[in-house]
């Protein structure tokens, strides 16, 4: 079988090296670049199974925004994580709101990275392997195609990240149950603190009422965590 791709995109050369050493010890096919440039113009042809981006890159502070902004508007599934030594929960939610699935930064151990990593898969993996899941789950204006990862909403359709696809199919399996942010992490094969959550929530909310400004679906409860009303 062939190795799955991870591009790693740094401009320092011995953290590129090492987290490329690390992922290739594990299986893994690497592939490292320096700058957004170098990124882009690899990318311009076929994507990487997954993305590790910095968001200083050279001499552009938000380089990696703007490549993270790129990419996620070429596929909905790619999955991104941003790596970086930048621990702002400003530059976390920037992150996140763009379409990174997730953002750590680099004090991270390599286990944890490779965990991380690997949840992605997983998730990915669900589509074509977890045949559990009804393909279509049909919940008042709602429509979920779990093999396409397509969701529509009145009949539009709502442009879900992968981590957003499967939080949103959580909830939307069984309405008028609160799922708690813990259930949430299950389901999207992710391991991150309450406020990724809950920046994740807030992202799904506004990509819902940007195809219906009176969307009230998603609720949260207080103390409890977040149900699908209707």
């Amino acid at each position: 079988m062939t190795s799955r791709v991870i591009a790693i995109v740094e401009d320092e050369v011995m953290l590129r090296d090492n987290y490329r050493e690390a992922m290739e010890r594990y299986g893994f096919a690497t592939r490292g670049y320096a700058n957004r440039g170098e990124a882009e113009q690899a990318f311009s042809g076929a994507l990487p199974d997954l993305v590790i981006i910095d968001i200083g890159l050279g001499d552009e502070p938000e380089g990696g925004f703007e490549l993270c902004r790129q990419l996620r508007s070429r596929s909905r599934e790619l999955p991104i994580i941003f790596l970086t030594a930048r621990d702002s929960d400003l530059d976390a939610v920037s992150g996140l709101r763009l379409g990174a699935d997730d953002y750590l930064t680099k004090d991270i151990s390599t286990q944890h990275l490779l965990a991380r990593i690997l949840a992605l898969f997983r998730r990915v993996d669900a589509v074509s392997d977890d045949h559990r899941r009804p393909r279509l789950i049909r919940h008042g204006s709602l429509e979920i195609d779990s093999e396409a990862l397509g969701v529509n909403w009145q009949g539009r359709p709502v442009a879900l990240t992968v981590t957003e696809f499967w939080m949103v199919h959580a909830l939307a399996s069984h309405p008028g149950h609160v799922r708690n942010r813990s259930q949430l992490m299950e389901a999207a094969s992710l391991v991150v603190d309450d406020t990724t959550v809950t920046s994740h929530i807030k992202r799904i909310r506004r990509k819902f009422q940007a195809v219906d400004p009176e969307f009230e679906a998603l609720e949260t409860v207080h103390g409890a965590g977040y149900r699908w009303t209707r």
